[in-house]
């Protein structure tokens, strides 16, 4: 998202966290802006039952838990490496002062956050009032039109997996799993070595 070479000029710091390590917590003060070299990074809460609610999957060259930054807030969620990561911290002060300076970076951030809230909408309304197979279908869609805008009958590859996806919708991995094969019998997805296509 901002140039790996521009946060470093603004004093990033080059982090290394191993898989299911902990980058930051929930109801801690934000302090970095952080953005994802290699790896893959969850944002996530646990309801009273322990049970996990996934936030977001943030992959190569997305940021992630900045809104607290902006708004002096504590992180509503903890983050979390899937896979060894490494990841570039940006100090608050200097966030703010490389977008002072860099006013067509700053708009780009708006637009990522501007795109988020409209996930979280979107996805909040499915899952409120949806049919598991319009839940999942919707997700799916939204992900290869509105986030990585591919084109073209089965050319986007799902990366979450099917527990990720169930979490993110607030369903059981079984009803995801039966779901997804539905919807591929329907011609709506294709399913090749377990991965699913759209």
């Amino acid at each position: 998202m901002i140039p790996e070479e521009l946060l470093l000029k603004y004093t990033a710091e080059t982090k290394r966290f191993q898989k299911d390590e902990i980058i930051f917590s929930e109801k801690q003060t934000a302090h970095y802006y952080y953005q994802i070299v290699s790896g893959v990074v969850k944002m996530n809460n646990f309801n009273d039952d322990g049970k996990e609610f996934i936030q977001g999957v943030f992959y190569k060259n997305q940021s992630f838990g900045e809104p607290p930054l902006f708004i002096d807030v504590k992180y509503p969620a903890n983050a979390v490496a899937i896979s060894d990561s490494t990841v570039l911290a940006l100090s608050k002060s200097n966030l703010f002062k490389l977008l002072q300076d860099n006013p067509e970076t700053h708009l780009k951030i708006t637009q990522s956050l501007a795109k988020r809230l409209y996930y979280k909408a979107i996805i909040a309304s499915e899952i409120s009032s949806q049919e598991p197979a319009h839940r999942v279908l919707r997700f799916i869609d939204y992900l290869k039109d509105d986030v990585y805008k591919v084109e073209g009958k089965y050319s986007f590859k799902v990366a979450y997996t099917r527990q990720q996806m169930a979490d993110i919708l607030g369903l059981r991995v079984e009803t995801v799993i039966r779901v997804i094969k539905s919807l591929e019998k329907k011609g709506d997805v294709k399913i090749s070595k377990r991965k699913v296509y759209r």
